[in-house]
């Protein structure tokens, strides 16, 4: 017998998707041969329209949905929604209203029931202190304004310590400035943590602050329509970032990205 051992080499990318077709039931195509990758502590960016199957790619990728072909790989592994590798943040908190903040945290660390209670508590307050709500531990949801709501729900899928996060516009219904400041934050939770994150966005401002590569879909069953490498410094903060000429030039791009689009859909649109 050999006195070494094989070393598994990690896939360069944390996530592929290959050759996937996938429709509805009722027929309506959304992707028809898709191709993505994302490499290991890369933030990426999905940016179209609405129809252009965003949030359809999302639940793909977690599992919830089968395509009809190709495959999608998280870390090398078939995706599947409790896949431990795989973390993902919704468009509401979606947090329980009769438990606290701090337990809320904790309950993914309950159910995997690998840690005692006093490990688990320890982990989910680690997790709140991270995105600054420590203090906020024993308040329920009802107390908590919508961005510290958001904050929880980050902190509860941090928790589980994921290398991939699949974040579906979390921050939307947010007003401007709590937006605003979450973005912030998730730029400095994933320059501490960095995990790969895949980030729906219908904001475009949003998409070249936060990203490293921005994705842009067509309406579907266009699939991806171009793609744009951010090359702006880190760490980026709203009042620095927002005001590079830089910034302005690739939001711009991408509004001339959208636009064409948008000018595509309306081609197909059946005439009246």
């Amino acid at each position: 017998m050999s006195h070494f051992q094989t070393q598994l080499v990690p896939p360069a990318d944390a996530l592929r998707i290959e050759a996937v077709d996938f429709a509805y039931g009722n027929g309506h195509v959304v992707f028809s041969n898709l191709n993505l990758s994302a490499r290991r502590g890369e933030f990426v960016a999905i940016l179209g329209p609405s129809g252009c199957g965003k949030t359809t790619l999302l639940n793909l990728l977690s599992g919830f949905q089968q395509p009809q072909a190709g495959r999608l790989l998280v870390d090398g592994q078939a995706t599947r929604p409790e896949l431990p590798a795989l973390g993902y943040v919704f468009q509401s908190p979606q947090l329980f209203p009769w438990l606290s903040a701090l337990e809320n945290v904790r309950f993914g660390l309950r159910v995997a029931a690998d840690k005692s209670f006093a490990e688990q508590r320890e982990q989910a307050l680690h997790y709140l202190r991270l995105v600054g709500l420590e203090a906020a531990a024993e308040r329920l949801p009802r107390q908590l304004s919508g961005g510290m709501q958001q904050r929880v729900a980050l902190a509860r899928t941090l928790a589980l310590q994921p290398q991939v996060l699949l974040m579906d516009e979390p921050f939307a219904a947010l007003d401007a400035i709590s937006r605003n400041s979450m973005n912030e934050e998730t730029l400095r939770l994933w320059a501490e943590l960095g995990q790969t994150v895949l980030f729906i966005t219908h904001d475009i401002d949003e998409a070249v602050f936060l990203a490293d590569r921005v994705v842009v879909l067509n309406i579907a069953p266009g699939g991806i329509h171009s793609e744009l490498a951010i090359d702006l410094p880190r760490p980026r903060s709203n009042r620095e970032t927002r005001r590079l000429p830089a910034f302005l030039d690739y939001r711009n791009e991408l509004m001339e990205r959208i636009g064409d689009v948008m000018a595509q859909s309306s081609l197909l649109e059946p005439l009246s």
